[in-house]
């Protein structure tokens, strides 16, 4: 058949219900050997035609094949269908009779509604009954029509033909059953797989989600290095790893370097070239990337073993410590800048007293001045344990105090180290600000603003401090003209122990408690404190204490003053 002639054939039996379909593709083959037999009878013998058994044989077939197509079976009773092979037994019956004269052999087509019977698995026992009783009927039906009578020897002869199809419709029906058995056992087992699979897909989700889940980046390999399992952490993780000029790189060629961040990684001594060579190891620290992108990576892998103990892959674990590096430097830091600080006044402590108690022909004044400069680094020492421990925890002495006052006081006291840097420190403050605040602590506050406007203003410039009334606000802003901080170290400003890295570039002295102190006295007086810097430009930061002043306070126009600083709270 033509392909074209097969696809409308194909489009043809799509219509049709899956019953139907198969009522008529069983009846199929019958009615074309039925077509073929018309033909030879058109070529040959013409006058069978004339035969009232043989056109009645050829109406029965083709209303039972319009029969199998037209009546929707699906809807007919169970086994319903099965009255087309019945009546064909009757049609092949009438064509034998009908064609005697030019078709030998034609009660073989009996095999093809037996077939479709005995293949029903509907009432087997009758099925192979009915196919003895009419293959009998089929062979004895010429016998018993005969004109001149009939004899036991001729109803005897053909009795070899019933016996046959007895035997085939038995063979078909028992190769039927074993089938049916096999076909549940198949569907049985095809339950129990596609269960499994089920099952196995539900765990490889659970599996899936739980890796990518961890904190930690997963890698797995297979005896040959081939990825086989990499969660969404490694993958971000692997990111960092990629050089910018290299669309699909290598393993060699992936940024990967020792733990000084500078020197590439050889191509055997990398995490996952080490687990492929089936190395088992645990804390094996690299870098990934490079610039700001670098990475700290602790990496550990083990071997996957055969049920031979062979090796069959590998799982490599990446830990991104990064921020426990960063950790440890900022301890590291903090604990040198601590010994610095530290340091310095214990050693002029212990440089003038030495002096007192082994030189014996000092002065009482010389004396007086050597104690005075102790007892000042001793109050230095204090203040720097007093910032160590300054928490949460910290209580408020409130007082009515002239906040004038702690201004200028906080200014004197930076004015030797501003006149050391070529500072030049300009007051805008009210001639009197009366507020209720703790006045110690808020002289803290201002202290470590103006002193790290000096500190990391080592180059010159200005340092101006405002302060203004807002109704019974009291608003105050130091700004200097100094080394300025970007956004990042903007947002790390108020954190513990942070230190900007222009800070520690030029070893500016510090321990980075400061601004975290001031910004906790300040929310202790139920105040703000915001910061607004600039690298190259310098930095500007205040702070708001609502209610602490009276309206009498507020000298006139004092609103007008600029709060570019206060727009934004860290």
């Amino acid at each position: 058949m033509p392909l074209g002639n097969q696809q409308k054939a194909s489009r043809l039996l799509g219509w049709l219900d899956p019953l139907r379909r198969r009522v008529f593709l069983n009846q199929l083959p019958l009615s074309l050997l039925m077509v073929f037999a018309v033909a030879i009878a058109l070529l040959i013998y013409p006058t069978s035609f004339g035969e009232p058994l043989f056109i009645a044989s050829l109406t029965l077939h083709a209303l039972l094949l319009i029969a199998s197509i037209a009546i929707p079976w699906e809807r007919m009773p169970r086994g319903a269908f099965l009255v087309i092979p019945y009546l064909d037994f009757v049609a092949i019956g009438l064509f034998r009779g009908g064609n005697q004269q030019f078709l030998t052999a034609v009660g073989l087509l009996i095999f093809f509604p037996v077939f479709w019977l005995a293949s029903s698995h509907i009432a087997p026992r009758t099925t192979v009954a009915i196919s003895g009783v009419a293959a009998l009927l089929i062979v004895w039906f010429p016998i018993l029509t005969s004109p001149s009578g009939f004899t036991a020897e001729q109803l005897a002869r053909p009795l070899l033909f019933p016996l046959v199809v007895l035997a085939y419709a038995s063979t078909v029906v028992a190769v039927t059953n074993t089938v049916n058995l096999q076909r549940k056992a198949l569907e049985a087992k095809d339950v129990e797989l596609r269960s499994m699979l089920a099952a196995s897909q539900q765990r490889e989700r659970l599996l899936e989600t739980i890796v990518d889940t961890v904190a930690v980046g997963l890698v797995v390999v297979d005896a040959h290095g081939n990825d086989m399992l990499m969660n969404a952490t490694q993958r971000a993780l692997h990111v960092h790893a990629l050089p910018e000029d290299i669309a699909d790189p290598e393993e060699r060629e992936l940024l990967v370097f020792n733990v000084d961040g500078v020197t590439s990684v050889e191509a055997d001594e990398r995490p996952v070239r080490r687990a492929i060579l089936g190395q088992a190891f645990t804390n094996y620290m690299v870098w990934v990337g490079a610039g700001a992108k670098a990475r700290a990576v602790s990496t550990a892998a083990r071997p996957i073993l055969d049920d031979n103990g062979g090796f069959d892959g590998a799982v490599i674990a990446f830990h991104d410590i990064t921020e426990m590096m960063a950790a440890l430097d900022a301890k590291n830091d903090f604990v040198a800048n601590v010994s610095h600080e530290f340091r310095t006044p214990l050693t002029s402590i212990q440089g003038y007293l030495d002096m007192v108690l082994e030189e014996p022909d000092l002065t009482q004044a010389e004396i007086q001045g050597f104690l005075t400069i102790a007892s000042r680094n001793v109050d230095r020492l204090s203040a720097l344990v007093s910032d160590l421990l300054t928490t949460d925890s910290l209580t408020l002495q409130l007082s009515r105090t002239n906040f004038s006052s702690l201004v200028a006081d906080s200014m004197a006291s930076a004015a030797p180290a501003a006149e050391m840097n070529n500072l030049r420190m300009a007051s805008e403050v009210a001639g009197s600000l009366m507020a209720l605040v703790d006045a110690r602590r808020i002289g803290q506050v201002l202290d470590n603003f103006v002193s790290n406007a000096v500190k990391y203003s080592p180059d010159g410039g200005t340092i101006t401090v405002r302060a203004w009334a807002r109704g019974e606000d009291l608003i105050c802003q130091v700004q200097d003209t100094g080394m300025g901080m970007d956004s990042e170290e903007q947002a790390e400003a108020f954190t513990k122990f942070f230190r900007a890295k222009s800070a520690m570039a030029r070893s500016i002295p510090g321990i980075g408690l400061g601004l975290m102190i001031s910004r906790t006295i300040v929310a202790k007086h139920g105040g703000t404190i915001s910061l607004n810097s600039e690298p190259g430009v310098g930095t500007t930061i205040g702070f708001v204490l609502p209610g602490c002043l009276s309206t009498d306070n507020r000298p006139a126009g004092r609103d007008d003053m600029p709060e570019s600083v206060l727009d934004s709270t860290p």
